[in-house]
């Protein structure tokens, strides 16, 4: 999934997303609160982690700009601010949830966790699709009982076919949810990544799992009328 993180402390932000693209997930970066406006006008993210202090726009502004612009994306406010004032605050301008710092990194991932999994649509932390199980909250994968290792890149986008089962996904679309600012749309990347990951939980498996539409994308299936793709 792809978050937007806004920090205005450097060394905090680098480590918030090294964290989160260690545990698979595409990570964009804003220092403040008119940058965080900007990135999610032009991009399409699944969470926005949203720190309360930040310059030119606080994260109440941003919150509230979001909200009334119609944005439904999940919002994590972080803040060095303990007041129960302050919570109601963020809470009010339409935050989902709210993370006092200091804090512990694993409990930023299972916050994350939990708000990706409310996300627009109600999900289950364990997907599947036919004798392929994907658990989100230890990131194991296997198929027919058989533990399939990922690289952190090949989960992120095995979730993604996952959320998306039995819907063509678009290169476009892979691209906005799984990678970052620095993709190269003219780069074969993506098709690299389907390879490698149908190789891993397709070859040696039945049914098969991922097809291609030529020109169009991609489709996660375990529907057997849906291969025509």
């Amino acid at each position: 999934m792809r978050l937007l993180l806004v920090e205005d402390e450097p060394r905090v932000a680098r480590f918030i997303a090294k964290g989160l693209r260690e545990h698979s997930y595409a990570v964009d970066l804003a220092s403040d609160g008119e940058e965080a406006i900007f990135h999610s006008a032009v991009n399409d993210y699944d969470l926005i982690i949203l720190d309360i202090m930040l310059p030119k726009k606080d994260g109440f502004e941003v919150c509230r700009e979001l909200r009334t612009r119609g944005s439904r994306t999940p919002v994590l406010m972080l803040t060095a601010r303990n007041d129960v004032d302050d919570r109601v605050m963020g809470l009010d301008s339409g935050a989902d949830d709210y993370l006092s710092k200091p804090f512990e990194f694993k409990e930023l991932l299972a916050r994350v966790r939990a708000l990706l999994r409310r996300g627009k649509e109600l999900r289950s932390a364990v997907l599947q699709a036919s004798n392929l199980t994907l658990n989100t909250a230890n990131h194991a994968v296997s198929r027919d009982g058989k533990s399939i290792s990922l690289t952190a890149k090949e989960y992120a986008l095995l979730e993604f076919f996952l959320v998306k089962k039995g819907r063509l996904v678009s290169r476009e679309e892979i691209a906005r949810h799984v990678w970052d600012d620095n993709y190269d749309p003219f780069s074969n990347t993506i098709d690299v990544y389907v390879r490698r990951l149908r190789k891993k939980i397709d070859e040696g498996f039945d049914p098969p799992l991922i097809y291609t539409r030529r020109g169009e994308g991609y489709m996660l299936t375990d529907n057997a009328e849906d291969d025509s793709v």
